[in-house]
């Protein structure tokens, strides 16, 4: 933005480097969400200000903003001066479309600023930009308040070189979740964008042979609901990129699927499998959203899925915290077919019972390719857990000393409150509008549920330093850690801590070597 050089910056590292770190981070006295020096990138009640200092520093932006806004377009007018300057044109025709590039430009410069249409009064939503893979230095995740508050000129965000990774997401604004006055000009503008992103996720669909790679890197900053459903089928790898190859491979998988059903399912009150039922029976009612668990087809679906599961998977079995993870694909499966306005009311009693069951058979097939990759989290004893709540204590140790020591001195111990948060992968934790947006990510990374997860962990945690600081009673804190007040996210706070976790991905990227073997 043209104002960064004014604001403070939000990203800028300390000049001093910390022990094992490859990047220029943020250490212990800087944290990387400081809610008292960045609130803008927190959900805030602040009331907007009302002093004219404040609205004059507004004004001045943007007459600078509407006076040089056009001067960086590089569209159709740029393409027909090349022309120009490439061939030898006879002065009509050069004068022609000279005056055709001024037209255009004034017609821009004319046209009312985005700060502008939203007014002072209104809260503009926050985007959060993720990093583009060009040549060269790369650029971090930018996460950018367009809130003209008191706090905005503290939170501009600045970019780092950082590595290239091959999971480098797509230069693509993040589609925010949330609804605006649609007579604004901002909601016009992300409509346009969300109908843009969407044209380009169904031209790759679309394509005899679909680029996976190229739409891992599309997903990353969210899937729109429409093509949702196939694109989690080929991010998990239950479907082939190739087109030709999809009905066949379905009606093959569904078929299997069955079949595990004609000749397992009736074992399930045999002595030797009935505790397994026994517990996925009990859990499930246990499970959130209730209006979706608690109707009687969808509990027969998960008991289904859950009890095959388990047979066919004698090393781990059924274990508590599996369960969720069957919700998020039923979930984005069963909204190809109905509207819903909400995922946690969705109504499956006018769905078609042929659909349902080919809905359990792929929920089943894509649960069984994410738990492939996390099974030892739930085998005898749950190593993998263990383990990554420990990579998790030694990650925010290195991000933000002062919590990690608040949280030694008053002895709550990670396992207490992270186990939860490896076992479920945050599903209790945030709403299951925010998971599903969360598991766009996840499965745009080579290792998302396995590794990225890590990272998104240790985002969550700093992001709530300022409350878990403010605790100083053990019983408090820790009651605080197992439900931490997320009832209200939106897509736009899952973005922030998206955006949070990719660059604490590279920033400290070796820390959790510590613990491999």
């Amino acid at each position: 933005m043209a104002s960064d050089g004014a604001r403070k910056q939000f990203w800028k590292r300390s000049n001093s480097k910390l022990p094992g770190s490859i990047q220029h981070v943020y250490g212990a006295q800087h944290p990387p969400f400081d809610p008292l020096l960045h609130g803008t990138l927190l959900k805030s009640t602040a009331k907007m200000p009302t002093t004219p200092v404040k609205a004059k520093r507004v004004s001045t932006f943007q007459e600078f903003e509407s006076n040089t806004s056009d001067a960086w377009d590089a569209g159709e007018d740029d393409d027909e001066l090349l022309a120009m300057a490439a061939e030898s044109l006879n002065s009509e025709v050069v004068m022609e479309t000279a005056n055709r590039v001024l037209r255009n430009h004034s017609q821009r410069q004319g046209r009312p600023t985005l700060q502008e249409g939203l007014g002072l009064q209104q809260k503009p939503r926050p985007e959060a930009e993720l990093p583009s893979p060009p040549s060269g230095d790369l650029r971090l995740v930018k996460s950018v308040s367009e809130s003209h508050t008191s706090c905005s000129a503290e939170s501009a965000s600045d970019a780092a070189p950082l590595q290239r990774s091959q999971s480098l997401p797509h230069a693509a604004t993040v589609t925010l979740g949330g609804t605006s006055d649609p007579s604004t000009l901002s909601s016009s503008a992300l409509s346009e964008r969300e109908a843009s992103r969407l044209d380009k996720f169904k031209q790759l669909l679309a394509g005899p042979n679909t680029d996976l790679e190229e739409l891992r890197k599309l997903s990353w900053s969210g899937i729109p609901k429409p093509v949702r459903p196939m694109t989690w089928k080929l991010l998990s790898g239950y479907l082939p990129a190739n087109v030709d190859r999809r009905p066949a491979t379905l009606q093959r998988k569904q078929k299997e699927y069955f079949a595990f059903i004609e000749h397992y399912y009736d074992s399930r009150n045999d002595e030797v499998h009935q505790d397994t039922y026994r517990q996925i029976h009990i859990d499930i009612p246990r499970m959130s959203p209730e209006a979706l668990i608690l109707q009687p087809k969808v509990t027969e679906i998960f008991e289904r899925i859950l009890f095959i599961w388990a047979i066919r998977h004698p090393a781990s079995g059924y274990v508590q915290g599996i369960n969720d993870l069957v919700t998020p694909f039923f979930v984005v499966f069963i909204c190809e077919y109905i509207e819903a306005e909400e995922v946690d009311t969705v109504d499956v009693s006018g769905v078609p019972a042929e659909v349902l069951r080919n809905i359990e058979a792929d929920t089943y097939w894509c649960m069984s390719k994410l738990l492939d990759g996390i099974q030892d989290n739930y085998t005898f004893a749950q190593p993998g857990i263990q383990m990554k709540v420990k990579m998790l204590e030694e990650l925010v140790s290195r991000i933000d000393e002062q919590v990690h020591r608040h949280l030694d001195q008053h002895e709550v111990r990670y396992l207490q409150f992270a186990f939860r948060w490896m076992n479920n992968l945050l599903m209790r934790e945030v709403p299951l509008r925010c998971t599903i947006r969360l598991w766009d990510t996840y499965q745009s990374e080579p290792e998302g549920f396995s590794h990225f997860h890590l990272y998104v962990c240790a985002a969550f945690l700093v992001r709530w330093r300022k409350e878990i600081l403010e605790e100083k009673d053990f019983q408090e804190l820790l009651l605080f850690l197992q439900n931490l007040p997320t009832a209200h996210w939106d897509d736009e706070d899952v973005s922030l801590l998206l955006a949070e976790a990719y660059r604490l991905k590279f920033a400290f990227a070796d820390a959790p070597n510590h613990y491999k073997k």
